[in-house]
């Protein structure tokens, strides 16, 4: 059953509004009279609509969120971090910093003429809008080049949010408020332009929604290669959309549809190569320099490592090394282990997503998969968080646990620009156990996450989307299909009861 025209179910009447659906809302919603009533609905469909809808509202709330992310940031924005300014006003951004460290602002070609520590789109991507900027810079002296790099970094990776977010209305046209999550996020305001994260976020959005549209046929077909070459190009330009494909893959085989996923399967992989291949080619040594780095990499601050390797130092033998201070001189180990526990993971997420008692829908297993990622990366960068917003979003759109999730994210950041501040003047600024504090509040509420979302896949009639979508909206082709004749099978003998052997009647 397709959820775009459910039998039933007047479109308007599907509308979602959170202060009757979500528990957290309801109740502050109090303050203020109380949930939405019916009278109100139909008054303001009786003048026919008003201009401030839902979904204008929400853009305009990740508008005025970019903007104070832009405020917010603009200390920094001149590159004179005179007093490590970067760090007593949190407006640190690798954005600036990385213009004169991958040396854009000598016209140095990325790749060709300097190693780049990010995937090859990324670099493309910091080319293609440093160098014209060192070009007018040469031109214009005056102009300060640092600043102007930034700025049309930030209006080019605001458009990539705006983007996202429209996705996320795209997706839940029964559920825009959900979007209001995404646009008043904590995480998106303090960390949008930390970094490139939405040029991958962006086109891995635009990827699920292509994916959601794919429907039977030829078109169907050209829609499913199309999503894989976005999720292909979002993975080079950070790996972690990749990720996507192995729930669509997993759904498809529950689905008895294994050639739908191979479709974006191989376009995302051929995608990927050919993206790679003018750099990697002829300057494979600085193409290189991405794997290097990731591989050669110790224990990362705030990660589930540095936490482990802490409470080794507190609470071990002062005169031993413990198990994880040793991972961190070996770091092979480290990060054949780390590998290790993520595939596990997803074989698990595999499971469930094929055993289910009803198919999941693809953003639950895809958050399940990134997060997982993230809880056992031995790397997990304070904007990473934004890699899970969209997600989440998609996955788990009620309020509680995300407000919970965002005030960890918030508690992260300051800890973390403490222990930035404390590194950059040798003098430490919070104790070690406050920061150790903050990374396990952070990595507790995304497990904390994790489990809730597993709890909805198991007992659907939770999960706030299928209230108002009769299976999974951004299932593409998959949507509405019946599960494969092997599992209804498997089910079946699971169920069966056991055969009961007579008792023998004695016989006189």
């Amino acid at each position: 059953m397709s959820t775009k025209s459910t039998p039933g179910i007047d479109e308007s009447d599907a509308i979602d509004h959170p202060s009757r659906s979500d528990g957290f809302v309801r109740g502050l919603s109090g303050l203020i009279g109380g949930p939405l009533g019916d009278h109100a609905v139909s008054r303001d469909r009786q003048r026919g609509g008003r201009f401030w809808n839902a979904v204008r509202v929400v853009l305009a709330l990740t508008c005025l969120t970019l903007v104070l992310h832009w405020v917010q940031k603009s200390p920094c924005q001149d590159g004179a971090w005179a007093d490590n300014e970067q760090y007593t006003r949190f407006c640190y951004t690798d954005v600036l910093a990385l213009y004169y460290a991958e040396r854009l602002n000598e016209g140095a070609v990325p790749y060709r003429d300097h190693p780049v520590e990010y995937p090859v789109l990324t670099g493309y991507f910091m080319g293609a809008l440093g160098l014209p900027v060192h070009g007018v810079g040469e031109g214009n002296p005056e102009i300060n080049q640092g600043q102007w790099f930034y700025n049309l970094n930030a209006l080019v990776l605001g458009a990539l949010a705006l983007a996202t977010v429209m996705v996320l209305l795209s997706l839940r046209r029964r559920r825009p408020w959900d979007a209001a999550l995404f646009a008043l996020s904590p995480a998106l305001l303090l960390t949008a332009t930390v970094n490139w994260d939405f040029l991958a976020i962006g086109l891995a959005a635009l990827g699920l929604l292509v994916w959601a549209r794919t429907r039977d046929g030829r078109s169907g077909l050209i829609l499913a290669a199309l999503s894989g070459v976005l999720i292909g190009l979002g993975g080079a330009a950070k790996m972690w959309p990749l990720f996507i494909l192995g729930p669509i893959l997993v759904l498809a085989i529950r689905a008895n549809r294994v050639w739908a996923a191979v479709v974006p399967i191989i376009t995302a992989a051929v995608t990927v190569v050919l993206v790679n291949l003018p750099a990697a080619i002829p300057y494979r040594e600085n193409w290189n320099r991405f794997f290097e780095l990731n591989t050669e990499r110790p224990i990362d601050w705030g990660t589930l490592w540095y936490i482990a390797r802490y409470l080794d130092g507190k609470f071990g033998d002062p005169a031993a090394i413990g198990p994880f201070q040793w991972l961190d001189a070996n770091i092979p180990t480290l990060n054949y282990l780390s590998y290790a526990l993520f595939g596990l993971a997803c074989l698990a997420i595999g499971a469930l997503g094929l055993l289910a008692p009803r198919r999941p829908r693809l953003a639950q297993l895809a958050f399940l998969v990134v997060a997982a990622f993230l809880v056992f990366s031995k790397v997990w960068s304070q904007q990473f968080v934004l890699w899970l917003l969209p997600l989440l979003v998609l996955a788990r759109p009620k309020w509680g646990a995300f407000i919970a999730w965002q005030i960890a994210e918030v508690g992260y950041f300051v800890a973390f620009y403490g222990q930035l501040l404390g590194s950059a003047t040798s003098t430490p600024v919070i104790p070690e156990g406050v920061f150790v504090l903050a990374a396990s509040l952070r990595l507790g509420t995304v497990v904390a996450l994790c489990v809730l979302v597993v709890r909805e896949i198991l007992h659907p009639e939770q999960d706030a989307v299928r209230r108002n979508y009769a299976d999974d909206p951004d299932g593409g082709l998959l949507d509405g299909t019946p599960d494969a004749p092997w599992l209804d099978r498997f089910r079946q003998r699971r169920e069966a009861p056991a055969a009961v052997t007579p008792t023998p009647v004695p016989t006189s």
